[in-house]
């Protein structure tokens, strides 16, 4: 693979150049945030649901929008980049927004700094997966409830240790608890469990990530008839649902086959799945 560019701050350079120092803020503090997509068939799918989280994200970290980061600003950054890097039609792309400025835990400004990445993918629709994925429940460290637990930051302590502890015991994924001890979501995804003909996901207030696929899932699901419940969900389901599946933007819909003893189906996942192609 020939060697993959990045945009920093409006200036395309090669992924393995020095662009931050150590007094940059997102390392030092995490003080920033950051977005995944999708670049299918030529386009970002979904636009503006990423630019609505992320001009959400920023008011609540108060980044100043000084680089006026809005839907036409991400269209033309990722089609530059992609075009650069010869990606084609289809890239997983990351905007990782911080803030530029001096100081320590008080900054000397809100000012904001941008990075932009792309990485070719071969899929050019969401590929479901063939081989559901085997969980578990991550217990040693919960995600805290507050105004920054639906955002993406660059504090992402709870998701590498989930990793650590994915890795150790060679799983597919595991499932993250809430600070109450109820399911809040995967190390990258939203969860979505099927329990006696309806469909759960953790509500907003239990702390999750505020997905943008699981919006669209969520539509789709009511669209289509299926009754969808946002609530707080006790992680004992996971031992009599008929179903388990997680979404993120990148991969789309991927099903759960298994968690500890039990078996799941994929009838629901699979059939939202195809309508999501369809879309």
């Amino acid at each position: 693979m020939d060697k993959q560019l990045i945009n920093f701050n409006g200036q395309i350079v090669s992924s393995d150049q020095q662009v931050l120092s150590v007094n940059n803020r997102g390392f030092r503090y995490g003080d920033g945030l950051f977005e995944s997509m999708r670049y299918m068939n030529g386009a970002i799918k979904f636009p503006e649901l990423h630019i609505d989280r992320i001009q959400k994200g920023m008011k609540v970290l108060k980044l100043d929008n000084n680089l006026h980061i809005d839907s036409w600003f991400l269209r033309e950054k990722v089609e530059e980049l992609v075009r650069r890097n010869k990606t084609g039609s289809d890239a997983r792309v990351k905007l990782t927004v911080f803030r530029d400025a001096e100081g320590l835990y008080s900054p000397s400004s809100n000012k904001t700094a941008f990075v932009l990445e792309s990485q070719p993918l071969n899929e050019s629709l969401y590929t479901f997966n063939p081989k559901g994925l085997i969980i578990d429940v991550f217990d040693e460290l919960t995600k805290p409830i507050n105004i920054l637990a639906n955002l993406k930051t660059c504090n992402s302590l709870v998701y590498v240790l989930a990793g650590v502890y994915k890795n150790q015991h060679a799983l597919d994924e595991v499932i993250i608890l809430n600070q109450n001890g109820f399911l809040c979501e995967s190390i990258s995804s939203n969860v979505f469990v099927v329990y006696d003909r309806k469909l759960y996901t953790p509500a907003l207030n239990e702390g999750c990530i505020g997905g943008v696929m699981r919006q669209v899932v969520m539509r789709l699901a009511k669209e289509n008839g299926i009754e969808l419940i946002e609530a707080q969900v006790n992680p004992e389901i996971l031992n009599e649902a008929d179903e388990v599946f997680i979404t993120n933007a990148s991969k789309g819909i991927q099903w759960v086959m298994g968690y500890n003893n039990k078996r799941y189906f994929n009838e629901v996942a699979k059939f939202l799945s195809e309508k999501l192609n369809k879309l």
